[in-house]
């Protein structure tokens, strides 16, 4: 898995013309992304609202703190690109992945014009303390799957700051999290991606 608007595309134009492929044979797709290309006009000419499914994720809602952490366009620039495929009719999220409460101004956040957000907490490893030197790691003491995680309390808390939203669904790796969050927060407990299906394009694949 990886991002599938990267800077490449701007060349190869390899996602545009699966796009094509796609929508040709009527298939869903899920684009995750930390770009605004998909935003853009040439991709809004072929972006099929019955069958696409957007996720623009932020790790930061400042711009000069997310550019320490990613080679990617700045916050600022997605979450327009969010609110634009909103404005459109897009099924469209935003994706707070990692959830990393110390980067969020949730003022920002929960100004953000879109029904829909997605949460995917932290998972702590090696890297991740070498990477994120400022954060405070004392809290995640849970271990699963080689990584370190917060606490199911801890992670409640800091989900009741996020309140801009009608839908908000969290996507997560724990597996006692996943059942919290699947019977009492998530509105589809079938699908921890919430995605929207048009019922007159669902197939049914024998």
């Amino acid at each position: 898995m990886t991002d599938c608007f990267q800077a490449f595309e701007n060349a190869y134009r390899v996602t545009y013309k699966t796009i094509q492929l796609l929508n040709k044979r009527r298939i869903h797709y899920l684009i995750v992304t930390k770009s605004d290309m998909v935003a853009s006009d040439k991709y809004l000419e072929i972006l099929d609202k019955d069958l696409a499914h957007i996720q623009i994720s932020i790790t930061s809602t400042d711009d000069e703190t997310a550019f320490q952490y990613e080679k990617a366009p700045s916050t600022s620039r997605r979450i327009a690109a969010i609110e634009k495929l909103y404005k459109l009719g897009y099924d469209v999220q935003l994706r707070i992945s990692p959830f990393i409460f110390e980067l969020i101004d949730f003022d920002i956040l929960n100004s953000i014009k879109c029904d829909k957000a997605l949460v995917e907490f932290l998972r702590v490893n090696t890297f991740i303390k070498r990477w994120f030197k400022e954060i405070d790691f004392s809290q995640y003491t849970l271990k699963q799957s080689n990584y370190l995680h917060l606490p199911l309390e801890v992670k409640k808390k800091q989900l009741e700051f996020i309140t801009g939203f009608k839908e908000l669904t969290v996507c997560e790796d724990v597996t006692e999290h996943y059942n919290y969050w699947r019977d009492n927060v998530n509105p589809n407990k079938e699908d921890c991606c919430n995605l929207l299906y048009q019922e007159n394009y669902v197939e049914k694949v024998a």
